[in-house]
Protein backbone atom coordinates (compact mmCIF):
# COMPACT_ATOMS: atom_id res chain seq x y z
CA UNK A 1 0.00 0.00 0.00
CA UNK A 2 1.60 3.46 -0.87
CA UNK A 3 2.67 5.95 1.90
CA UNK A 4 0.54 9.25 2.65
CA UNK A 5 1.18 12.37 4.05
CA UNK A 6 -1.06 14.04 6.14
CA UNK A 7 -1.57 17.71 7.01
CA UNK A 8 1.24 17.36 10.36
CA UNK A 9 4.02 17.85 7.25
CA UNK A 10 6.30 20.86 8.30
CA UNK A 11 7.86 20.72 4.62
CA UNK A 12 11.33 19.43 5.98
CA UNK A 13 12.05 17.62 2.74
CA UNK A 14 13.38 14.72 4.92
CA UNK A 15 11.19 12.40 3.30
CA UNK A 16 12.17 13.33 -0.85
CA UNK A 17 15.85 12.89 0.00
CA UNK A 18 15.38 9.66 0.88
CA UNK A 19 12.58 8.34 -1.23
CA UNK A 20 14.05 5.97 -3.72
CA UNK A 21 11.34 6.48 -6.72
CA UNK A 22 11.10 10.04 -6.03
CA UNK A 23 7.63 10.12 -5.29
CA UNK A 24 7.35 13.07 -3.21
CA UNK A 25 5.78 16.30 -4.59
CA UNK A 26 5.62 19.41 -2.74
CA UNK A 27 2.94 21.47 -2.85
CA UNK A 28 2.30 25.08 -0.80
CA UNK A 29 0.96 23.19 2.32
CA UNK A 30 2.94 20.17 2.65
CA UNK A 31 4.54 17.75 0.77
CA UNK A 32 2.44 14.83 -0.58
CA UNK A 33 3.32 11.18 -2.21
CA UNK A 34 2.25 10.01 -5.66
CA UNK A 35 0.71 7.00 -4.79
CA UNK A 36 1.24 5.57 -8.65
CA UNK A 37 5.06 6.07 -7.94
CA UNK A 38 5.57 5.20 -4.63
CA UNK A 39 6.60 1.32 -4.05
CA UNK A 40 5.82 0.95 -0.15
CA UNK A 41 9.09 0.75 0.87
CA UNK A 42 8.39 2.51 4.16
CA UNK A 43 11.80 4.10 4.36
CA UNK A 44 10.05 7.64 4.24
CA UNK A 45 7.81 6.78 6.82
CA UNK A 46 10.92 6.57 9.23
CA UNK A 47 12.60 9.42 7.79
CA UNK A 48 9.79 11.81 8.72
CA UNK A 49 10.13 14.10 11.89
CA UNK A 50 6.52 14.54 12.83
CA UNK A 51 5.56 11.35 12.24
CA UNK A 52 3.24 12.82 9.11
CA UNK A 53 3.38 10.10 6.78
CA UNK A 54 1.67 6.64 7.12
CA UNK A 55 0.72 3.84 4.74
CA UNK A 56 -3.03 4.69 2.94
CA UNK A 57 -4.30 1.72 4.95
CA UNK A 58 -4.07 3.55 7.84
CA UNK A 59 -5.26 6.99 6.96
CA UNK A 60 -8.29 8.54 6.38
CA UNK A 61 -9.96 8.29 2.75
CA UNK A 62 -9.77 12.67 2.96
CA UNK A 63 -6.05 12.05 3.13
CA UNK A 64 -5.01 9.51 0.34
CA UNK A 65 -7.24 11.94 -2.16
CA UNK A 66 -5.71 14.83 -1.15
CA UNK A 67 -2.49 13.31 -2.40
CA UNK A 68 -3.30 11.48 -5.03
CA UNK A 69 -4.92 14.90 -6.47
CA UNK A 70 -2.04 16.58 -5.50
CA UNK A 71 0.70 14.76 -6.59
CA UNK A 72 -0.60 15.18 -10.38
CA UNK A 73 -0.47 19.11 -10.01
CA UNK A 74 2.71 20.13 -8.05
CA UNK A 75 5.98 20.06 -8.81
CA UNK A 76 8.17 16.98 -7.79
CA UNK A 77 10.52 17.20 -4.78
CA UNK A 78 12.96 16.41 -6.99
CA UNK A 79 13.21 18.61 -9.37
Amino acid sequence: MPSVINNACIKCGACASICPVSAMHLCDSQMVIDPDVCIDCGACIAECPVSAISTDAEADAATVQFNAEQAKVCPSAND
